[in-house]
């Protein structure tokens, strides 16, 4: 994995970010539907199932020219958080690589892919894996973005390492974005607190 120049790969996308104002509306990736006609050699291609990671992506591509594309599993997750949980986990030890609901189209033209997804289960989403299985970025820039939950990128960028060997990776933007998560844990834990008699009455 190549980290040089140092820092490169997060400085471009800080100012990426730094570049517009705080409470602009990200554009949505548009899954398969990468404009046909785009002549511009910048990728930005995400995984997101919360959102976190999806607001950056619109972000880097509102600040450059760029296509835009999300990552998206043929059969989508479960809406509830454990049960997603619980079905990643498994992919991940059993190494699964779930199918793909689009391909970039004309991915050999892109020089710089700009790579976004959240931490689960302390490294990159087994659709991050089946992404980069797909898409073929011999030669190209990776700069990887991802936002995680507290626990840091994991593994995350040996995956990358290991199913984009031939590819130039940057240094990651990271950013701890987890509301989801920490949702859960704050309501289960007043729950928990009602069960057990533990609030106050206000009089």
């Amino acid at each position: 994995m190549s980290t040089s120049p140092p820092n490169s790969g997060r400085r471009a996308v800080v100012a990426a970010l730094a570049a517009l104002p705080l409470g602009c509306a990200a554009e949505e990736p548009q899954g398969s539907e990468v404009a046909s006609t785009s002549t511009t050699q910048t990728l930005v291609a995400c995984f997101s199932r919360t959102g976190n990671t999806r607001v950056i992506a619109g972000l880097i591509h509102r600040s450059m020219p760029s296509d835009l594309f999300e990552i998206l599993p043929a059969t989508d997750y479960p809406a509830d958080y454990l049960e997603t949980v619980a079905k990643a986990r498994q992919e991940r030890d059993e190494s699964v690589e779930p199918a793909l609901r689009a391909r970039v189209p004309g991915i050999e033209r892109y020089t710089t892919v700009y790579l976004g997804f959240p931490i689960w289960g302390e490294t990159a989403p087994p659709v991050i894996r089946s992404f980069l299985s797909q898409h073929d970025l011999s030669g190209k820039t990776i700069v990887p973005f991802i936002t995680h939950g507290g626990y840091g990128v994991g593994s995350s960028l040996r995956v990358l390492a290991r199913h984009a060997p031939k590819a130039r990776i940057l240094d990651p933007f990271v950013m701890e974005a987890d509301q989801e998560r920490r949702t859960m844990e704050t309501v289960n834990a007043w729950l928990d607190a009602s069960k057990s008699g533990n609030k106050r009455a206000l009089r």
